[in-house]
């Protein structure tokens, strides 16, 4: 019954789009240069007194409501930026827009000229002299939208999530100024943007399980990277001592609140710098970033509230682990019995790799943050840097807050020789479709051409806008997840 009463609508306007054809209009709408963001237009001034004409305004938009009575109609319109009344009288518009008027439908596009002013109730309106259809809609928008908390539908119909919900439409409006701020933030400090291969012939830079496609000419089979990493390294060998790329990487991995199998990631390395230099860069790009937002560092996280102000404490794992699993890291023994209890087996299983376990299982959930966790255990940092004076801990820290890990960094590896050992250790038993199952020989072989000192530092952008803009699932800020296909 749903499907006929959708046909039977589609129907009805499908008739009144023929019809504005017949009023010598173009149904799908034309050129409407000059109009107004309706933001701009609601602040505009206007005179003192009811008997002076207010400014004459162009606007352009959706219609979203309408509502009329004898020989005049209201409408609301709405763009990307406000709302605003729209006042149709017949009188003002002619016989033709008064002709158009009696065609149109919610979800139609329409442009406007007219006056600014306030009706007897006071609200900002437009009072229309002349009407410009610029879009049919043949489908109607779906009834009670507002309020909808069907993520999926959402999600697999976002351009009417975007245009019915205006919370939708600024939380992605708000992404990208989270990423133009990001973005305009390095580049003030001397990086530049880079790009680097999607289509990788070897998997590497992150322990995750890659997407795999073919290439028919060269008949090879390819990865989708699952990190930029390893290729930003090399331009640090070729002389690039700043570089950053944005863009997207790819798991094979499973779907969460917090994991999409597609998303997008900010890396960045700086010569000569080390992970204290990229905790510091950390802070100051989220920080802009929330500048840009605007609302201040105290933002909400559902019931909760996250305190941003800068600066934001430095934790060891170690003293973390203590001080949230109740047993000395070093005293192994008692770490597994901890993770006995918790359900976590530790047969076969390396200390460290335990350790990790314990520390993801009952330590990452209790971290609100935001809190840098500094100095890892080096088995679980492949590519990182060891404590020249504690070779057993990697300088490495991790950003959680409200138990999301936001940022991961490095002092980034650059001995070749142990590098080149460390990986041959992490490859070895591994399945020839794991994430780094094979040797990158071209990366060694750039790093014996002698890689800087460095700092290297991956944000995930989706989670920080998560974070930022107070949204519980990670398809909240993705314009487009990947969503199983509907059945036909």
């Amino acid at each position: 019954m749903a499907d006929e009463s959708r046909d039977s609508l589609e129907a009805v306007r499908l008739d009144k789009l023929r019809r504005i054809a017949a009023l010598g209009l173009d149904p799908w709408g034309q050129r409407f240069d000059g109009h107004r963001a309706i933001v701009e237009v609601r602040g505009l001034p206007l005179p003192e007194g009811t008997g002076t004409p207010g400014p004459a305004v162009r606007v352009a938009g959706r219609i979203m409501l309408r509502r009329g009575q004898g020989k005049v109609n209201f409408l609301e319109l709405r763009d990307w930026t406000d709302r605003i009344q729209i006042f149709i009288g017949k009188s003002q518009v002619g016989e033709a827009g008064w002709a158009l008027a009696a065609e149109l439908d919610l979800g139609d596009l329409l442009g406007v000229d007219g006056t600014l002013g306030r009706t007897k109730t006071g609200e900002l309106t437009v009072f229309a002299t002349a009407l410009t259809f610029l879009g049919k809609s043949l489908l109607p928008p779906p009834e009670k939208w507002h309020g909808l908390t069907d993520v999926e539908l959402r999600s697999r119909q976002r351009d009417v999530d975007l245009f019915s919900n205006p919370e939708s439409l600024a939380t992605f409006l708000g992404r990208s100024k989270v990423i133009a701020a990001i973005r305009g933030q390095l580049g003030e400090k001397g990086f530049v943007e880079v790009e680097t291969p999607t289509m990788q012939a070897i998997a590497g830079g992150a322990a995750a399980k890659p997407f795999i496609t073919h290439h028919n000419a060269l008949d090879i089979d390819l990865f989708l990277r699952i990190a930029p990493e390893l290729y930003l390294k090399r331009l640090l060998v070729g002389g690039m001592e700043r570089v950053f790329e944005i863009g997207r990487v790819y798991r094979n991995e499973g779907i969460s609140p917090k994991h999409n199998p597609e998303f997008t990631m900010l890396e960045a390395y700086q010569a000569y710098g080390d992970y204290h230099s990229m905790m510091d860069l950390t802070e100051s790009l989220i920080c802009g970033a929330i500048e840009a937002l605007g609302g201040g560092f105290l933002r909400p996280w559902g019931e909760a509230t996250i305190d941003f102000t800068p600066p934001w404490p430095r934790r060891t794992y170690h003293d973390l682990f203590r001080e949230h699993v109740g047993v000395d890291p070093a005293d192994f023994e008692h770490v597994r019995a901890r993770a006995a209890e918790v359900g976590i087996a530790t047969a076969g299983k390396d200390r460290d790799v335990v350790l990790s376990e314990v520390f993801e299982e009952l330590v990452e959930d209790r971290l609100d943050g935001p809190v840098f966790v500094i100095d890892y255990p080096a088995a679980l940092c492949p590519l990182t840097r060891r404590k020249p004076l504690n070779p057993s801990i990697a300088e490495r820290f991790e950003l959680y807050v409200k138990g999301m890990e936001l940022a991961n960094a490095y002092t980034e590896l650059n001995d070749p020789l142990l590098q080149e050992r460390l990986l041959l250790e992490q490859l070895a038993g591994q399945r020839d479709e794991d994430s780094m199952a094979k040797m990158d020989g071209d990366f060694i072989r750039a790093l014996k051409h002698a890689m800087p000192p460095a700092g290297g530092l991956g944000i995930g952008i989706d989670r920080l806008c998560m974070i930022l803009m107070n949204q519980p699932s990670i398809r909240d800020v993705i314009l487009f997840p990947l969503m199983r296909p509907q059945s036909s």
